[in-house]
């Protein structure tokens, strides 16, 4: 079995797919973990986050 990886998606994307790749990672509807970035970043903490997150984390390749 191979190991999980995490990634972002290149499908259900708001901006850049970062949170649709945590829910896919840990198994969860996209919106919570939507919810839940926004109220990180009403406390100034979520969109450094978010960009540090967009940069380092590989976009997940679909195969059609």
């Amino acid at each position: 079995m191979e190991p999980k990886k995490l990634y972002r998606s290149s499908t259900n994307r708001m901006i850049c797919g970062v949170c649709q790749g945590i829910a896919e990672y840990i198994n969860i509807d996209p919106t919570v973990v939507r919810l839940l970035w926004v109220i990180f970043s009403i406390f100034g903490v979520g969109v450094l986050v978010y960009i540090v997150a967009a940069i380092i984390m590989p976009v997940k390749e679909q195969y059609h």
